[in-house]
């Protein structure tokens, strides 16, 4: 598997779904796990320093309200780590978005966008990084790219 999708409640499977089927798109393989920060904290631990061994190349992390999933995997994983900052009914999930991007230094988690568009973002991030050595990921970037400015070109349509 080159992707360790990651949520921290099955209630963020229907956003973390988008990533999946994305990431499907793409050709980037994936499996997918749901490991509590606060319920879990060994299990996550464990899982953090074996994902390299696991031959994971990224891991996507999300997690809504205090977020935590996202930074303890990244402290214990030298992968680049995304976190996708679930939206939440409290907050909207800006309290997700601040847990995730303040990191402290040394222990980096590159951030998307709060809700849907960060699911589907960290897709395209893992992807763009599995993409530097792997030539199917790559074509199948550019052909999503290729297809978004078809699209927007086309649109234009609907201004007539």
């Amino acid at each position: 598997m080159q992707v360790a999708l990651v949520m921290g409640s099955i209630s963020d499977w229907p956003s973390v779904k988008q990533t999946a089927d994305l990431l499907e798109q793409l050709h980037v393989s994936f499996d997918k796990h749901v490991i509590s920060a606060h319920r879990m904290p060994q299990e996550l631990q464990a899982f953090g320093q074996s994902a390299k061994a696991e031959q994971y190349s990224v891991i996507i992390a999300a997690a809504g309200g205090a977020a935590h999933l996202p930074g303890m995997l990244a402290a214990n994983t030298t992968l680049p780590v995304i976190g996708v900052p679930i939206q939440t009914k409290a907050l909207n999930g800006v309290d997700s978005l601040l847990s995730i991007v303040q990191m402290p230094t040394g222990i980096p988690v590159a951030t998307v966008a709060i809700g849907n568009a960060g699911a589907k973002n960290a897709a395209l991030l893992a992807a763009e990084i599995i993409a530097l050595t792997d030539e199917d990921v790559n074509t199948q970037l550019v052909a999503y790219r290729d297809k978004q400015t078809k699209e927007a070109i086309a649109s234009n349509a609907q201004l007539q």
